[in-house]
């Protein structure tokens, strides 16, 4: 028999083909995969039908709804005139404005709300639906419902009618013109209107410092002493290459790196490459080795004979957590302690990013970089802005578009809006190895060719988690409680994924935060114990971390000269990584 010589006889032409097909569909549908929510909407609805009581359950909560909202009518036109107040079934931060307790503005966002109350019943606790599945399709609801809010309308939104009203209109007129800019900025890929005023190198990453090491994945920044003697071990940051460095680095004030560097530490910091097509094919195992191990061995030259303090920030920490099982695996001890800022190192439960994250999720992704060599940043900060759509996206609009009023911007703000890429392989190889098979938790991530266990890490650790992070919920991040017998000390603190972190010590900052101590081998307390069991501060827990260092650094000593040791100069901080787009 003659073999076929048609191509796709060729097992990787059948390949290629169903990536192109994947890759054209992912531009479609903005990478979200309609066969993921077509199965999610399947199983709950297959389920719900074979569920006569939950279907009795709905009706009758339906009824009781429509019989509040009767209620809640009958009152408020018995009020008449005399506009007495009368409580509202269902309360909500989004509807606080006095107008919305005017006719018929009332009835319109109460009856929002029980919609919303009805289909968050709806689609949980259905028998049979798989947790995936299930939140999925609460999800989705919830974001059609919230296209359809009443706040996010002109005809239904009494604080946009009122403006309208006292300002002849202006007001519309100033966000027409704001969102032609809009639209303009986003066809020429501009980042948002105020960001320049925020410049890296001026106005934010701008505490004084040298590259001391610049390779193809990252550039070592080295931070200028700024006390006479310094603790002896030195602190190296390692932040998310999801995101600029200078989160770490925003303006004086918000500068955790100054706040370290003026209570006597010697800071070094990586500034990752903002990577293109040309770096499609960097892994995680790159980033381990040119990103933390390359840094790591540059420091020990300039800080000889000295352990140090390692801290990583969200998926900073997660390879910082892999460096250090594979050092506590091959007996390197020249890490003294290791910090995690709202890191994960178990993605069993990962929180709503994982609503994005799911084989068929994957497999899209992995098709469309496949063609751009990268993740583009546009496509994580939708994610992101879906998560917290009220906050990130509808509140903006109405305000911008509505209201006509202009947008504060503040340096976090103008950070998030400097988003950077990811590389294809590393981000498949995260997403499959982490997210999908939490390899790294159950002891299968191999570095070098053998796996290596969380049990193992051993030196003093410090981990923040914050109470309202969508991308690594706190209870995620306690995890290594349970995965390793170290003591660690464990900070819950006010904010989300980045307003957490950055949390300078201020008067009237009204922040919080939790500190509990589990000495090394203690007894586990699962989350809501150890909760309970924290003692609560007001205030930053900067100045708690960097007791918490000082108390594990030896005697202080004459800071180290700022770059290696016969090496040429590479120039000031912050770099040329920082800056690429």
């Amino acid at each position: 028999m003659l073999e076929s010589t048609h191509p796709l006889a060729d097992e990787s032409a059948s390949r290629h083909l169903d990536t192109l097909a994947r890759a054209t569909l992912a531009r479609f549908t903005g990478t979200l995969s309609p066969a993921a929510l077509l199965l999610a909407w399947q199983d709950w609805q297959l389920h719900l039908a074979a569920s006569p009581g939950k279907q009795i359950e709905l009706l009758q909560l339906a009824v009781a709804q429509a019989q509040a909202l009767g209620r809640f009518q009958a009152q408020r036109l018995a009020a008449g005139p005399q506009r007495t107040e009368v409580p509202t079934p269902v309360q909500d931060r989004r509807f606080a404005a006095p107008g919305w307790r005017e006719w018929p503005f009332s009835l319109w966002h109460q009856a929002f709300l029980l919609t919303e109350q009805w289909w968050d019943a709806a689609t949980h606790g259905v028998a049979g639906v798989s947790p995936h599945h299930e939140k999925l399709v609460a999800f989705w609801a919830r974001q059609w419902l919230d296209m359809g809010s009443p706040g996010n309308q002109l005809a239904t939104n009494p604080v946009a009618l009122a403006h309208t009203r006292d300002e002849h209109g202006l007001n519309l007129l100033r966000g027409a013109q704001r969102w032609l800019q809009d639209l303009q900025r986003l066809a020429s890929h501009s980042p948002p209107a105020g960001t320049e005023a925020y410049r890296p190198g001026h106005e934010v990453a701008a505490t004084p410092g040298r590259v001391v090491l610049r390779n193809r994945v990252m550039e070592l920044i080295q931070y200028a002493p700024a006390t006479a003697t310094v603790h002896a071990e030195p602190v190296l940051l390692v932040p998310a290459w999801i995101m600029k460095y200078y989160i770490l680095d925003l303006s004086a004030h918000h500068s955790l790196v100054r706040h370290l560097v003026d209570q006597g530490h010697t800071v070094f910091c990586l500034s990752w490459k903002n990577p293109g097509e040309a770096e499609r094919d960097l892994g995680m195992d790159d980033y381990l080795q040119h990103g933390f191990f390359e840094a790591l061995d540059a420091v020990n030259r300039i800080v000889p004979r000295t352990q140090v303090h390692a801290a990583g920030y969200c998926l900073g920490g997660t390879l910082l957590a892999i460096a250090a099982a594979a050092m506590a695996r091959d007996g390197d001890d020249r890490l003294a302690t290791t910090t995690f800022f709202a890191a994960q190192t178990d993605f069993s439960e990962p929180g709503e990013l994982g609503l994005f994250i799911d084989d068929s999720q994957v497999s899209l992704l992995e098709a469309q970089m496949a063609e751009t060599g990268y993740l583009d940043s546009r496509q994580m900060a939708g994610a992101f802005q879906m998560l917290r759509s009220y906050d990130l996206l509808w509140s903006r609009l109405v305000n911008s578009y509505l209201l006509g009023e202009p947008e504060s911007m503040n340096d976090l703000m103008a950070w998030n809006a400097d988003a950077t890429r990811m590389p294809a392989r590393m981000h498949a190889q995260y997403l499959r190895r982490l997210f999908l098979d939490d390899d790294l938790s159950e002891g299968r991530y191999p570095v070098d060719g053998r796996p290596v266990s969380l049990g193992s890490l051993q030196r003093p650790t410090f981990m923040v988690g914050t109470e309202t992070d969508h991308v690594a919920p706190w209870r995620s991040v306690h995890k290594l409680h349970f995965l390793s017998p170290a003591e660690i000390t464990f900070v819950l603190t006010s904010g989300g994924h980045n307003a957490g972190i950055v949390n300078p010590p201020a008067a009237g900052s009204h922040r919080h935060y939790r500190l509990l101590t589990r000495p090394a081998g203690g007894t586990y307390l699962a989350p809501d114990e150890w909760q309970a069991a924290a003692a609560l501060h007001e205030g930053s827990w900067w100045p708690a971390w960097q007791q918490w260092l000082a108390a594990h650094s030896g005697p202080r000593r004459k800071p180290p000269r700022l770059g290696l040791p016969g090496t040429t100069d590479l120039g000031p901080a912050p770099g040329h990584y920082v800056m690429e787009r």
